[in-house]
């Protein structure tokens, strides 16, 4: 046997690779570099896909019966589907407004403010245009998602609903 002892480590891991002390700083930086710049386009790559993915959402369907929705009013519904809340608002001066109801800060729901002339989250005090649903005070920082809707007849119809706040 020899005077040179071996390392318990070594025993456990007898396996050596040639140069593997030899990875510099300057090399693990320029590596870190790469993972860093790698990352930062696979976010711009999944910002691209977002803004370009189909916007318009939802099949056309009858909401409420105009009656049933008087000036300075609103009334809720679900679309495009049974888990999206969303509002419709009868303005003074007869035009009709839909939105989604989650507001865009933290998903809370909003509610019309008649009084006002704005759509509020109690959460976190948002405000938003009742007639465009544009932020106007509070922490979102996005426009209410907005729903096309139509009168047919005496029936008002949500055609589609707009992602761009949601």
């Amino acid at each position: 046997m020899s005077d040179e002892r071996v390392p318990v480590w070594r025993q456990d891991f007898p396996l050596t690779s040639a140069g593997e002390d030899e990875v510099t700083r300057r090399e693990f930086v320029r590596y870190l570099v790469v993972a860093s710049g790698g990352f930062a386009a696979g976010n711009v790559g999944v910002a691209l896909w977002s803004s370009l993915r189909s916007v318009n959402e939802g099949e056309p369907r009858p909401i409420v019966a105009l009656a049933d929705v008087p000036e300075g009013t609103a009334h809720l519904f679900h679309y495009p589907t049974r888990a999206d809340p969303a509002i419709l608002v009868h303005l003074p001066g007869g035009e009709l407004r839909a939105f989604s109801q989650k507001c865009t800060h933290l998903g809370c729901v909003v509610y019309y403010a008649a009084e006002r002339g704005e759509m509020q989250c109690p959460c976190h005090e948002g405000h938003f245009d009742a007639e465009t649903g544009a932020v106007l005070a509070g922490p979102p920082q996005r426009p209410l998602g907005r729903i096309d809707i139509e009168v047919r007849g005496d029936t008002v119809w949500a055609l589609g609903a707009h992602s761009e706040g949601i």
